[in-house]
C-alpha cells in the first residue's frame, strides 16, 4: 500500500486506508474505485473488500521506514476524513507524519466539513500539507473550510475541472493544481477555464501546477499550457509561503 507514484505533483503514495464513497460530481468516474475493482479481481489482499472502506492498521507506521525524503500523497485510494474513519485512527496517521519529519505529506479531501470539525484536535507540523478537491462552483465552500485549518501549506486540487471558476478567493491558499479528467467517460475541460485559474493564481501570488489536459487517452494531449509546462510548488523555506518556485 505504499508505492512510487506517477502522479506529477507527488513522489509516492501511502494508503493506510482504502475504499471510499462518492460525495460530489468529481467522484463520478473515480479512478480509485476503478483501480480497486481491478485489484480485487487480481486477489490483492488489501482489496478483499473491494472499494469498501478498510483500515490497514499495519501500515500506519510505514513512512518511518523510508529514509530518503519524499513527497507522499496520503490515501490516494481513500479519504482520510471519511465519516466512518475513527478519530483515533486519524490521530495515529498524524502521529506518524509528525514523527517522519523528513518527508512532506500531502493530504487531499472532499470532506472539508469533517476536516474543519476535527482540525483543532490534530497537530499540524510544517511537513503536512492539507488540500481540498474543488471540481466546480458547487463545492467552493470547501475552500472556505480549508482556510480555517491550521496547516502551514493549504492547497486546492481542481481536478477534474468540470466548469469555470472565474472568481476564486485564494486568500490563505498556497498552491493550486489543475487537471482534466482522464480515462473512460472523461468529461471535457475548456482551455479558458484553465487559463482563468492560472491568471488568478498569478494575480494572487499563488503557486500554479497544471497536471494534464486529460481525455480518454491523456498522453496524446500532454500537459503544456500555452506552450509551456507549469510545475510551480509553494515555497515553504521562507516566511512568505506564497513565493513561487519552479522545480
Amino acid at each position: 500500500m505504499a508505492t512510487m507514484s506517477s502522479i506529477e505533483w507527488t513522489e509516492a503514495t501511502w494508503n493506510p486506508v482504502t475504499g471510499c464513497t462518492k460525495v460530489s460530481d468529481g467522484c463520478k468516474n473515480c479512478y480509485a474505485a476503478t483501480m480497486a475493482k481491478r485489484l480485487h479481481a487480481m486477489r490483492n489482499r488489501r482489496y478483499e473488500n473491494g472499494f469498501n472502506l478498510t483500515l490497514h492498521h499495519d501500515l500506519t507506521k510505514l513512512p518511518l521506514t523510508w529514509k530518503r525524503p519524499r513527497r507522499i500523497f496520503v490515501n490516494s485510494m481513500s479519504d482520510l476524513y471519511h465519516k466512518d474513519i475513527p478519530i483515533e485512527f486519524i490521530h495515529e496517521v498524524f502521529e506518524t507524519m509528525n514523527a517522519a519529519h523528513w518527508h512532506t505529506f500531502q493530504i487531499l479531501t472532499k470532506r472539508s466539513e469533517r476536516l474543519l470539525e476535527i482540525s483543532s484536535q490534530l497537530r499540524w507540523p510544517s511537513n503536512v500539507w492539507q488540500g481540498v478537491s474543488v471540481e466546480n462552483s458547487r463545492v467552493l465552500h470547501r475552500i472556505d473550510d480549508l482556510r480555517l485549518v491550521p496547516a502551514q501549506v493549504r492547497f486546492l486540487s481542481i481536478e477534474p475541472l468540470l466548469g469555470p471558476l472565474d472568481n476564486l478567493n485564494l486568500d490563505g491558499i498556497h498552491w493550486v493544481i489543475v487537471g482534466g479528467e482522464s480515462g473512460s467517460g472523461a468529461r471535457p475541460m475548456n482551455e479558458e477555464w484553465v487559463t482563468s485559474i492560472r491568471d488568478q493564481c498569478l494575480e494572487q501570488n499563488v503557486a500554479f501546477f497544471f497536471k494534464q489536459w486529460g481525455g480518454v487517452r491523456k498522453h496524446r494531449y500532454g500537459r503544456e499550457l500555452e506552450g509551456r509546462t507549469w510545475d510551480e510548488f509553494p515555497d515553504i523555506s521562507t516566511e512568505n509561503q506564497k513565493k513561487l518556485i519552479t522545480l
